[in-house]
């Protein structure tokens, strides 16, 4: 992307109309896949997921204008504390030229027709595609509105339209004087064509779009007040709460319950059986978990999964042993490493992580006899949408999803098989919709219960020449995929979120061979936030580590020679190492390690400071540099890094979900550890011009902190990481 105006012609892209209170409203058609990748700022959740546009409106509605003029932005996007609402309502602001204090927020219903995320072709959030997937579209929107605006007051003034200019909330003709609000003229606005062409503005002339603190969160009034609306905050009429006594071990089923106990705690209302077990109904969660604990329930464990985590990794070493599906194959890595002066051999191992938002997961369901509604933290609109439908057996649309704040995510809630909104649904379904439900996960059942980021091993080996330049890269990749069976399974059984940020490493190495093997176990797996380049970001840049001391080579500059036909990645690594100090004096016990990595299209360095402490890591700082494209927000650019490496640094030191003989021993923070607020190192985040278009920040953080650590632990002791997690048995 440049930074000159950009100007769309298209005048099938957007179109205007007049909503029900006199207000403009503007909608976006989808782009081609060649056009795109109670106070001020309140996000308003009462309304989500209703239509609140006048009938016959079109379709990706995003910006309504109303006659007082403030503005709404309807956001396709879920925010789970990610930023997307600020984001998406910041790139419109900007091309509107609206006044900032005047926009609110509210989320789009589901209707995938409307507000399909342009990266998924359906309606959904994830991989980091918020602010990618809509900066055209949503400066179209804005840019688009501010047209027609004009156009309205040119009329009202009877001046041409190119005498006007906008600033924020008003049109202005300059050589009268006169002025007038946008809600003044949205009546007349919606009335009006929209205009042939339609400049979207120069970066230099951007009020808002990177620019430090000026656009500031949208959500943080209404939760820093009590005010915003989380799933567990909905009340209806009637409604009950619902917990599921789910089986001890995956694959296992209900062979026979006795509620007779259940039914006599005070507010159980009712017990029933669905398909993931068996759901004791309450007026108040308290009284339907006591109902639970005294539930006896019989399971059929004939079907159910016996492996514990020591055997999964067994199979992996095994598997690791054979030839797997062949994914990348340059050269002849076989050939160079008999030929290579010194090779080098890793195996590295990862354990199932769960995803452990602060709020568990949870959902409400109302069934009626023409349609359904839910309540939720919703991050797979049409997903849910259509799984539930068929449940009920009613069409997509007649399902209206409330999407809500939720409270974290870290791709938990975008399940391919909406496993949690399906339990609660099955549940309103068991009992004729006779009442609303709420069904609530506990901590317990929300690290417990699946799903997790599947278990991995990596194994390679590499060579080195006599000048200490790497000649060959054999990759070996073992693991669950996490598309398998799912809607979104790969025809040719090539799941790359295995592989991927390892058979597409930068390093410019002769000869590259990457395979796979994607066993089948009974363990339900899915993505974690940076899906795979969580644990191929960890063997890729442990492994060059360990290239780099067997080449007796600096890793920094080890790096860099092997980096200078990728500028991008190269300028966030030079600059996390400048920023970092890298090659001054530390403290006497004290190391750096350095990472660099690219997901969702964004470059992330990281150099960690790290020492032992009672024989554990302790992380004191972090230097990040990163170059995620045109910067939309710096603040939540920053706010992300430092919270991917906070996620990324707890999962690296502690995280690991035990199993033993098919049992989930991890159960909640005392066994399965977290980041402590103690343990937080300084973090300091250093952002890459950029005119590239924007790229994801939600996720590229996360990937390069776990072999940084590692990196100065290698540094530090002289022993490399063969497990993960650090702190445990790394």
């Amino acid at each position: 992307m440049t930074s000159t105006s950009n100007s769309i012609t298209r005048r099938d892209f957007v179109r205007v109309s007049l909503t029900v209170g006199g207000g403009l409203l503007v909608s976006v058609s989808a782009c081609a896949p060649d056009e795109a990748p109670h106070t001020a700022n309140a996000v308003d959740s009462s309304t989500s997921g209703r239509d609140q546009h006048a009938p016959g409106f079109g379709p990706n509605a995003f910006l309504q204008i109303n006659a007082d003029g403030s503005v709404i932005v309807f956001s396709k996007h879920a925010e789970m504390g990610q930023g997307a609402y600020t984001g998406l309502a910041t790139i419109i602001a900007d091309e509107l030229d609206a006044e900032w204090s005047r926009v609110t927020v509210r989320a789009a219903p589901a209707d995938a027709a409307r507000f399909a995320n342009l990266a998924f072709g359906m309606q959904g959030t994830g991989g980091s595609t918020a602010i990618a997937n809509s900066w055209t579209q949503h400066r179209q929107a804005g840019a688009t509105a501010r047209a027609v605006l004009m156009a309205a007051a040119a009329a009202k003034w009877s001046v041409p339209v190119t005498e006007l200019t906008t600033e924020p909330g008003v049109v202005v003709h300059a050589s009268t004087g006169r002025r007038t609000d946008y809600g003044s003229l949205a009546a007349t606005a919606a009335t009006l064509a929209v205009p042939e062409t339609v400049s979207l503005k120069d970066s230099k002339d951007f009020r808002y779009i990177g620019k430090e603190r000026v656009a500031s969160r949208v959500d943080v009034p209404a939760k820093s007040m009590g005010a915003a609306t989380y799933t567990q905050d909905v009340q209806l009429p009637g409604m009950l709460t619902a917990v599921v006594a789910h089986p001890p071990q995956f694959g296992a089923t209900v062979a026979r319950f006795d509620a007779t106990k259940a039914k006599t705690v005070a507010g159980v209302v009712d017990v029933v059986q669905i398909p993931t077990g068996v759901a004791v109904l309450a007026e108040s969660f308290w009284a339907a978990r006591q109902g639970r604990e005294a539930l006896t329930v019989e399971w059929d464990l004939s079907k159910a999964n016996t492996l514990g985590t020591a055997e999964v990794m067994a199979k992996f070493r095994a598997l690791a042993e054979t030839p797997g599906m062949r994914i990348r194959n340059d050269g002849d890595a076989e050939a160079a490493l008999r030929t290579a002066s010194v090779r080098v051999e890793a195996q590295y191992e990862f354990p199932y992580l769960a995803h452990a938002s602060m709020e568990p997961l949870n959902c409400v369901v109302a069934l009626r006899k023409d349609g359904a509604e839910i309540w939720n933290g919703c991050q797979f609109q049409t997903v849910d949408q259509r799984v539930v439908a068929e449940l009920f057996g009613m069409r997509p649309d007649q399902v209206q999803i409330n999407t809500l704040f939720a409270g974290g995510s870290f791709g938990r809630r975008a399940n391919p098989k909406s496993d949690y909104v399906m339990e609660a649904a099955s549940i309103a379904k068991a009992i004729d919709g006779r009442v609303p439900i709420k069904l609530v996960w506990t901590r317990e059942d929300d690290i417990g219960a699946g799903y997790f980021r599947p278990a991995m091993l990596h194994r390679i080996r590499g060579g080195l020449n006599a000048s200490g330049e790497p000649v060959a890269w054999w990759h070996r990749v073992v693991g669950q995929s996490v598309l398998a069976g799912s809607v979104f399974a790969p025809k040719d059984g090539k799941d790359s979120s295995s592989f991927e940020g390892a058979a597409d490493h930068p390093y410019a190495v002769p000869n590259v061979f990457l395979d796979t093997h994607y066993p089948q176990l009974g363990i339900p797996v899915q993505w974690w936030r940076s899906v795979g380049h969580t644990h191929t970001a960890f063997a890729v840049e442990m492994f060059v580590d360990e290239l780099a001391k067997a080449a007796t080579t600096d890793p920094l500059e080890f790096r860099r020679k092997l980096l200078v036909k990728d500028p991008r990645r190269l300028a966030v690594l030079n600059l996390a190492a400048e920023k970092s100090g890298w090659g001054s004096a530390l403290p006497a016990g004290r190391t750096r390690g350095i990472a660099v990595h690219q997901s969702f299209g964004s470059y992330v360095a990281e150099v960690a400071e790290v020492s032992l402490v009672n024989g554990a890591p302790r992380v004191h700082r972090v230097t990040c540099a990163v170059d995620c494209g045109v910067v939309v927000n710096p603040d939540i650019v920053r706010a992300q890094m430092e919270g991917a490496i906070a996620f990324g640094l707890g999962a690296a030191l502690y995280g690991e979900i035990v199993i033993d003989r098919g049992r989930v021993m991890s159960k909640n923070f005392d066994s399965y550890r977290v980041l402590r607020h103690r343990e937080m190192p300084v973090v300091d985040v250093h952002i890459v011009a950029s005119a590239e278009p924007p790229s994801g920040v939600g996720e590229p953080g996360t990937p390069p902190i776990g072999p940084a650590v590692a990196n100065a632990l290698f540094a530090l002791t002289g022993k490399p990481t063969r497990r993960v997690p650090l702190a445990v048995g790394g």
